[in-house]
């Protein structure tokens, strides 16, 4: 890495949209270290993410040409392209099971979660069992589950607009609960 020149964006995406092979490496030489942490972040376990990240960057190679620089940053569309695998993966682990009926919810199968012990080692999963069912719903699935809002109004059958209210008035009163509970 310390031997190869530093090249610009510019140069960067012609190379990937030209299918040059060689962008690739000069991509995981620059890059792979802030993208494993993103895996690493999301998996929680250094295997998966490594695994994660190699796939991730499989398919920023088959993207690649679709790259379009006007809509961002080349980094900021290779994390999200990780990031995204990364959930993926998490989600080919997730489990469906009837909550009140006919309402169908992914959750994440996670024995020994270290992601769980720590929500609960700042104490937020109480904070959550406070608010309303529908607002701790949309939390836990858009920030313990990865979706996105619009992935959350179709797996709940809501529209977008309720999905953001109810996101807003969660956060909101989260904000709330924690602050008169301690000020974390």
């Amino acid at each position: 890495m310390a031997n190869t020149p530093r090249k610009s964006e510019e140069e960067i995406v012609a190379l990937l949209q030209a299918g040059d092979r060689s962008v690739m490496e000069y991509l995981y030489d620059h890059y792979s270290a802030a993208l494993y942490g993103v895996c690493l972040k999301v998996v929680q376990d250094e295997t998966a993410a490594q695994d994660v990240l190699q796939e991730g960057f499989v398919k920023i190679w088959k993207r690649g040409a679709k790259y379009d620089p006007t809509k961002g940053k080349l980094f900021t569309w290779m994390l999200n392209v990780v990031r995204n695998t990364a959930i993926d993966y998490l989600r080919s682990k997730a489990v469906k099971y009837e909550i009140n009926g006919n309402e169908r919810v992914s959750h994440i199968i996670e024995t020994n979660s270290s992601q769980e012990m720590s929500v609960d080692g700042i104490g937020l999963r109480k904070h959550l069992l406070q608010l309303r069912k529908e607002e701790r719903e949309i939390i836990e699935l858009s920030y313990f589950g990865g979706y996105t809002q619009d992935e959350i109004s179709k797996e709940l059958k809501i529209p977008l607009g309720t999905v953001k209210t109810r996101a807003r008035r969660a956060l909101t009163d989260l904000r709330k609960l924690i602050g008169t509970n301690g000020g974390y």
